[in-house]
């Protein structure tokens, strides 16, 4: 056996383990992105007629086919890959960088890696383990998207299985690049997310001029090569030739920088200071250590406020009067029974907004979250042991979170109110209506580091649970009282054409303090994490 190896067997059972509940939620969520789409497009578009009009109405609406490509075929399977391919192998991308950062960069800079090392553990073993745990995870992904279409067509289901489970292999060859050139773990997420989200705009950039996907930026971007599968549609299986050479490619790369480095160093360090400015607080080190994340966010949320803003009258003129489409959209804008190409402009806007602040969830746990980063990683301990409380310490922190979430969601309809170029207060107002459901997440995220910090990490499938019942519930037609699981949903959906209740928003915003009040008391009263 390859001594670079050894002890990769014993690695790989050790990060399946670690990831036994994280991955499976993972998988799952990928899996039925796609395999809940089925069935409501084939409600939504259920003759041929209806079908063919999509087609023609996509070909000729760029403002949608930045968002979700082009069509190549008309069947139910060819729909599906249409609307879930490319998000689908956006989320595996996501969660193959989560997993290899996870088992290299993160058990480095935790000091574990080193531990590791000094019994029979070959050089080349942790990172072999890492990526063949997120193999695993994108097989299973792919297996699952497989099987669950199968009956529509064997070949098109393992065209789309495959395409998916390739991007995300290409995404995890490149988080181990970005693990080998970066010496913390956050920095070699954002490095590889920051590739992803190129990924997307170059493939919405190339696809919103491109009626066919032929644009030169389309083939660029490794989704475009996912939509370029073409699954259902005369499938292209050469396409998965340029997936298996870019991840070998990248993979030869990640295990070149691996050799040429020891355990715990970077090719691109962490400045170690001095810090320019001045940092007289607790709240301003937390500032300092997350205005980065918090840049990205916002920027990323203006961008996506302007794009989604622009696709509203495209969106409208899609639904036109295909009634089961009209009933989902206005069921996630809160209009339902009304009528008119306004109110579906309004009801597709409340929609939008809501959708970005279920994401903005996303970005409030992890700023939350930096809480436990600083604990685990024995920075918190030296910096408790001076002049500073706990409570000082955390509130820096919880302040750029909640303060972030609100920052974000402003911009958010700042751009929604810019890309439709009407009523722009109404439309900052439907984004901030949902920053009391986002603060809650926040708070939950705080109460579990607060309380039982070993589950800290829960508070991600919180959020994603509230993304999956607002993205896909109404979709699927879930009961109210399952829907009524997310704080979103008891929300009023702005902008419409009533004034609504400040009960909920009340309400909401008096949960959310209590919760963090009770996360301030359990981290006073517990033990720092060892």
């Amino acid at each position: 056996m390859n001594t670079q190896l050894a002890g990769t067997g014993a690695l790989l059972r050790l990060a399946l383990r670690r990831d036994r509940v994280m991955a499976p939620v993972w998988i799952l969520g990928v899996a039925m992105l796609v395999l809940s789409l089925p069935g409501s497009l084939e409600s939504v578009y259920g003759t041929a007629a209806e079908r063919e009009r999509l087609l023609a109405t996509m070909t000729a609406n760029g403002s949608l086919r930045a968002l979700y490509g082009p069509v190549f075929g008309d069947s139910i399977g060819a729909l599906t890959a249409w609307r879930g391919g490319v998000f689908a192998g956006l989320l595996a991308g996501v969660m193959s960088l989560v997993i290899v950062v996870r088992h290299t960069r993160e058990e480095e800079e935790s000091g574990r890696q080193e531990l590791l090392s000094a019994a029979m553990v070959g050089r080349r073993a942790p990172l072999t383990a890492a990526l063949l745990a997120a193999l695993t995870a994108n097989a299973a992904a792919a297996l699952l998207v497989t099987a669950g279409l199968a009956g529509r067509g064997a070949a098109g289901a393992l065209a789309l299985g495959l395409g998916i489970g390739a991007t995300g292999m290409l995404f995890a060859a490149l988080a181990a690049i970005a693990a080998q050139l970066t010496e913390s773990a956050r920095l070699a997420k954002g490095l590889t997310g920051a590739f992803i989200g190129a990924a997307f705009v170059l493939r919405a950039a190339g696809d919103a001029g491109a009626p066919d996907g032929g644009s030169a930026l389309t083939w660029i971007s490794p989704l475009g090569w996912l939509e370029h599968v073409r699954a259902f549609a005369a499938e292209r299986w050469w396409v998965l030739a340029l997936f298996a050479a870019a991840s070998a490619a990248q993979l030869a790369a990640a295990y070149a920088l691996a050799a040429r480095r020891d355990v715990g160093m970077s090719f691109l360090p962490a400045r170690p200071g001095p810090a320019r400015g001045r940092l007289g607080s607790a709240g301003a080190l937390a500032w300092r250590l997350q205005r980065g994340a918090l840049l990205g966010w916002s920027l990323g949320f203006l961008a996506a406020g302007v794009v989604f803003g622009g696709m509203t009258d495209g969106a409208t003129e899609l639904v036109g009067d295909n009634a089961r489409t009209r009933e989902i959209i206005e069921r996630m804008g809160g209009q339902a029974g009304q009528a008119g190409q306004g109110v579906l402009a309004d009801a597709f806007l409340a929609t939008m907004a809501g959708m970005l602040a279920m994401v903005a969830a996303l970005y409030i746990v992890s700023a939350v979250l930096r809480l436990s980063a600083e604990e685990s990683g024995q920075r918190a301990e030296p910096l408790l042991a001076n002049a500073v409380g706990r409570l000082r310490w955390a509130g820096g922190h919880l302040a750029v979170a909640f303060g972030g979430s609100a920052l974000i969601l402003l911009l958010a309809g700042l751009g929604l109110g810019i890309g439709h170029g009407e009523d722009i207060g109404g439309a900052v107002a439907a984004t901030l209506g949902q920053l009391p459901a986002v603060w809650v997440i926040g708070a939950l995220a705080a109460l579990l580091h607060g309380a039982v910090p070993r589950f800290a990490v829960a508070a991600w499938a919180v959020a994603g649970a509230a993304l999956a019942l607002g993205w896909v519930g109404p979709a699927l037609n879930l009961p109210q009282a399952v829907l009524d699981l997310s704080p979103f949903a008891h929300l009023p959906k702005l902008p419409g054409g009533q004034d609504p209740s400040w009960a909920p928003f009340v309400a909401l915003t008096a949960l959310a303090a209590a919760l963090l009040a009770a996360a301030l008391t359990a981290l006073r009263r517990r033990d720092l994490a060892a």
